[in-house]
């Protein structure tokens, strides 16, 4: 075989094998396209999505974070190496309380610098496994990172406790936490039932009326319109620099949800109208939770919210 027939063969054998190559990194591509029904629920829906998602089910206390959803959804009191501590594993019923905890970084030393978001440097709330006992703090913390919730009174059950935040040093700087243990209060439980998905809600004579159909696990615009007497509210003042602050909760394992605003602030003047983003991760129902502020006054306003 002359030199130019050894060099079209191996012109070939070099193509087929490049063909080959090509044709293995498509199949590999079309087989690790992303499934966003893995995700972890935010159903507030009659049955849990925890059920059918292996991650959400597996979600507790002491595992590693799972961080599905803008900054995780506080399933985990874990996530990136940074752990939530807390020794309050329950709390008298009936009762104010002080919750005390503390976030550990990667180092293992008490976090003590917090990036400030909407606001405030921590951001805690307190929810009920039925989603009822709503409460949103901002704790203080002391020199050494021990933070301390002011709890009002609780009842009979299961809670659990998020702490939203920032560090502002370290490996996660910048990076937006959600992370949550659950406390138990001692006391004879009665579950309330989740109220039915509405689009609309009352709260201290307000009228709170929620627009759009969020899809699971997509981005989608959410409109908040306020209304008083049958007329629209113009004198909505700030509140965490915006017109209103909404979380959701999913029902079933309580994951946590942020939904953030879009609306501009102009003095006191909000409203009626206040947009959000939605992203909410799965189906179901979830239970909304709306504060604003008029005349120095901060109302919370809750409905159910159905995600398809």
């Amino acid at each position: 075989m002359n030199f130019s027939s050894r060099f079209t063969l191996r012109r070939r054998a070099l193509a087929a094998a490049g063909t080959a190559a090509t044709l293995a990194l498509t199949l590999a591509a079309c087989g690790s396209s992303g499934d966003s029904s893995s995700m972890p629920g935010m159903d507030h829906g009659g049955t849990s999505s925890a059920a059918s998602s292996p991650r959400a089910t597996a979600s507790t206390d002491d595992m590693p974070g799972m961080d599905h959803a803008a900054g995780g959804n506080g399933l985990s009191g874990n996530q990136d190496g940074y752990r939530l501590t807390s020794s309050d594993r329950s709390l008298a019923a009936g009762k104010q309380a002080a919750y005390r905890f503390a976030v550990a970084g990667p180092d293992g030393k008490p976090v003590t610098r917090f990036a400030v978001d909407q606001t405030k440097r921590m951001h805690f709330y307190a929810i009920r496994s039925d989603l009822t006992g709503f409460q949103h703090l901002h704790p203080t913390m002391a020199a050494d990172g021990t933070w301390s919730a002011g709890l009002a009174s609780l009842t009979p059950g299961s809670w659990r406790m998020f702490a939203s935040f920032t560090p502002d040093s370290g490996a996660g700087k910048g990076k937006d936490f959600v992370l949550g243990r659950t406390v138990t209060v001692p006391g004879g439980a009665t579950r309330t039932p989740l109220p039915a998905a509405a689009g609309s809600t009352q709260v201290d004579g307000y009228t709170v009326t929620v627009k759009g159909e969020p899809m699971a696990g997509m981005a989608h615009p959410l409109t908040v319109s306020v209304a008083k007497d049958g007329k629209p509210v113009t004198d909505l003042q700030p509140y965490l620099d915006t017109y209103a602050h909404l979380t959701a909760f999913h029902e079933g394992d309580t994951a946590f949800a942020h939904l953030h605003p879009t609306t501009k602030v102009n003095g006191d003047h909000g409203g009626p109208d206040l947009s959000f983003h939605a992203e909410l991760p799965t189906a179901g129902n979830w239970r909304l939770f709306l504060q604003f502020r008029t005349g120095g006054t901060l109302h919370t306003a809750a409905l159910t919210l159905r995600v398809g």
